[in-house]
């Protein structure tokens, strides 16, 4: 993560062949009527997949208390108090700004929300039921159903049990709020949706408008009582004697994407496409809306089930923060609590991550107009830690979210590149005075736009990112999807990488030109590692695309003579670590949050503790992540998890993860009442940062199995904690595989192997590899390890 704005130093389109891979990307649009299952889906074991709290969030503290819902589009923050239920209520395409294409005096983006844009909440929905003041009543209780993606509150009131349930429905594409009860009590009350940005209201049941930007949007609610009376008030809703109330809710915007149209579909009216959709669902009981919801959400989060281990009793008797708070004081592990921290991250992709933009700095949830860093796709580790988990928890279909945005992106990015990266005032600029291809800045918004400071690597990682999809998948559509983009970066690099000579040898190799390494030391460095490891990781990638694709044979083998004079970094004699410039001296921060030149140790693979790279190589790594120290932000933290993961130092990993789930108070770095990562941006200031909730739970399955294609590892990384015995199914692997694996004191019982377009694999526990076979569809069990 980058330094605050405000700190020193901040600061022609593609052909049409791009149309059919831009499809994938909907907008917020109509859609058929979903199928209503008559069959409830419920797991097997639901306390292990449940969390639960006994206070409501406080209006002000919404970020680290409201609990967050979704349908990977339309999100939501709730409050669950008994007297006022608030949801804040956002669009992932809810954005401020635009193109933001005229450079400051330096040659970088300018970076405000006025320019560079902002990631902004679309409504306010309140429903107000005086007479339920939290004061008034007993029992109270709030639980996130992670299998489901329910939201639950119960309370007693002068004998009467009331019961209110929160989902965001896919299906649907709404959130719906149903308050029921049991013993004879009744609902009073009213329904309130209000704008964010000054809109003028001309009813209670719906609201319109537009952004400075040209960007429509709008939202709309209904209710629907039984027992009672529902009628609109003026701005409100009102409603009296219900023995139960169901409140639907929608909006959007008119963003699309399609740089052509620069993002927008004139055509769309949010406000009344919101009040079809709102309409549509309240002809239907809320069970059925549940069940429909349930169906659509569980077929994805059934996909993976983990067992680390039995908590006791104690534990479990604990509300969730409670736990967190015990887990960090006594220091004694709690398996289940640290399974649901996983599928808790799991749950917010899946929440998050569907049928729009991309999750972003925020995810897809705010308090406020006012996020920090304008909650943008940040490209020097952000974005892609977001999306390390998707494919490594059985979730690949959320990982598309991230495919359709680069590619809807690359028309613009690649016209920037063109026009704009050789301004002679921009330090990153190309000595060689050639520019091709397509690279970004370290920030980027959904309007094709740019913020910050040029980025050149960043091409290279977001490739190697949409790549190492193809390699969990294997999916040949997503891989001529992405083509065009790893060919254009790999264009960059051509016309960007320079010719030197290593010092006293007669040796030519091909350097990154002036650069920075993220985010610390010289502003201008030449053959920094973390250009250096990415782009000798795309290059490869690009000819493997390539060959599997059969296209542009002659370039992919001028990419791999590129790829065959790249220079890679050594170890440096006077620190022992491996360096982060081409230089044997430190020139940043020992302990910086980021791990830029160990980019070949995670997410690459150019560096391995296998015997297959030089000894000296992986010690100055495994020296350089020692160095940088096992405290920092959280997702910091979790980049470390997966380093030593992949070092196979399960106890140094599992400390990081579990500093990750430390209570976050007083602002501090550590886990929110509501299980979101709080990152301390300036002392005793605590903002909301999704990737760590993302980072760690890759990082728990990265100890679990290892995998690169051709390769999977059991268990590389367990620690004692986890050892006594364990499971988890539908684990993929890269290759095209599926395990499903259980363990005894530390030992593999069973693996199961399972084709999902791999055809022949090693599987290796404590050094001894078995190689499988397999055609797509059929699985193998392998038994009898040893150590």
């Amino acid at each position: 993560m980058t330094p605050r704005p405000t700190d020193p130093g901040r600061r022609a389109l593609l052909a049409t062949s791009l149309t059919a891979a831009l499809a994938g990307l909907p907008a917020f649009t109509a859609s058929a009527a979903p199928e209503r299952p008559t069959d409830s889906t419920s797991p097997t074991d639901a306390s292990r997949h449940t969390l639960w709290w006994q206070a409501p969030a406080d209006d002000n503290s919404m970020i680290e208390q409201g609990l967050p819902v979704g349908n990977g589009r339309l999100g939501a923050l709730a409050s669950n108090d008994p007297g006022r239920e608030l949801l804040l209520i956002t669009d992932a395409t809810m954005w401020t700004g635009g193109l933001n294409d005229t450079l400051d005096s330096d040659g970088q983006f300018p970076y405000g929300r006025a320019d560079f844009g902002s990631f902004t909440l679309l409504a306010r929905l309140t429903v107000d039921i005086p007479d339920h003041d939290l004061a008034g009543v007993n029992g109270y209780r709030r639980t996130l159903d992670l299998s489901q993606a329910l939201l639950t509150t119960t309370y007693v009131r002068s004998g009467v049990t009331y019961r209110r349930q929160i989902f965001a429905s896919k299906p649907d594409d709404v959130i719906v709020l149903h308050f029921g009860q049991s013993g004879g009590g009744s609902y009073t009350g009213s329904v309130t949706l209000d704008g964010t940005h000054g809109e003028t209201r001309t009813g209670a049941e719906s609201f319109g408008a537009s952004l400075p930007n040209g960007l429509r949007y709008g939202a709309a609610v209904t209710a629907r009582g039984t027992g009672g009376r529902v009628r609109v008030n003026g701005a409100r809703i009102d409603f009296s004697g219900c023995a139960e109330l169901t409140v639907v809710v929608s909006g959007g915007t008119n963003y699309a994407p399609d740089a052509e149209a620069k993002y927008r579909d004139p055509s769309l009216d949010p406000e009344e496409l919101a009040r079809t959709k709102v309409r549509a669902a309240a002809a239907h009981p809320a069970a059925g809306l549940l069940r429909t919801h349930t169906a659509d959400y569980h077929a994805l989060y059934g996909r993976l089930d983990l067992s680390l281990g039995t908590s006791s009793a104690e534990q479990r008797a604990l509300d969730t923060w409670e736990r967190l708070t015990a887990r960090a004081r006594d220091r004694t592990p709690d398996p289940e609590l640290e399974a649901a921290y996983l599928q808790f991250g799991r749950y917010l992709m899946i929440s998050g991550s569907r049928g729009s933009l991309p999750l972003n700095l925020q995810g897809l949830w705010l308090d406020g107009n006012d996020p920090d860093w304008m909650g943008d796709y940040h490209t020097d580790i952000n974005i892609q830690m977001n999306y390390w988990m998707a494919d490594r928890t059985g979730l690949s279909q959320c990982f598309d979210a991230l495919t359709d945005y680069c590619l809807a992106q690359l028309p613009s990015w690649t016209a920037l590149t063109r026009s704009l990266f050789n301004d002679p005032r921009n330090r990153y600029r190309n000595s060689t005075g050639k520019n091709a291809g397509w690279t970004v800045a370290i920030s980027t918004n959904p309007h094709g736009g740019m913020g910050w400071w040029w980025h050149p690597a960043a091409n290279a990682w977001i490739a190697n990112t949409l790549w190492e999809h193809y390699e969990f998948t294997r999916s040949r559509t997503h891989l001529e999807k992405i083509y065009q983009l790893l060919k254009g970066a790999c264009e960059f690099w051509e016309a960007r990488l320079l010719t030197t000579t290593l010092p006293g040898t007669s040796r030519e190799v091909l350097v990154a030109d002036s650069d920075w390494s993220p985010e610390h030391g010289p502003l201008d460095a030449k053959g920094i590692t973390y250009a250096q490891e990415l782009v000798w990781e795309l290059f490869g990638h690009y000819g493997t695309a390539a060959a599997e694709l059969g296209k542009d044979g002659a370039y992919a083998d001028t990419v791999a003579g590129l790829r065959e004079r790249l220079y890679l970094p050594q170890v440096s004699p006077r620190t022992g670590w491996l360096e982060e410039w081409m230089s044997p001296d430190n020139l940043g921060e020992t302990t910086h949050r980021h791990l830029s030149p160990l980019v070949g140790l995670f997410p690459g693979d150019r560096i391995r503790p296998d015997g297959s790279t030089p000894k000296e190589i992986v010690d100055g790594a495994t020296a350089l992540l020692t160095a940088r120290g096992m405290n920092s932000f959280g997702w910091a933290n979790a980049w470390r998890a997966l380093c030593w993961a992949r070092l196979k130092n399960a106890e140094n990993a599992y400390e990081l993860v579990v500093t990750n789930l430390r209570p976050s108070t007083g602002g501090g770095n550590g886990t929110a009442f509501n299980l979101f990562d709080i990152y301390e941006a300036e002392r005793g200031r605590g903002i909301f940062q999704i990737d760590a909730n993302f980072g760690t739970p890759a990082a728990m399955a990265e100890m679990l199995l290892h995998s690169r294609p051709g390769h999977l590892e059991l268990l590389p990384a367990l620690p004692d904690a986890w050892a006594a015995s364990g499971h988890v199914s539908g684990l993929p692997a890269r290759g095209g595989f599926v395990v499903d694996l259980r363990w005894r004191e530390g030992m593999p019982t069973s693996a199961r192997v399972r084709s999902v377009g791999g055809r022949t694999t090693t599987v290796t526990f404590a050094g001894t590899s078995r190689t499988v076979d397999l055609r797509p569809g059929r699985s193998v069990t392998l038994t009898g390890f040893t150590r």
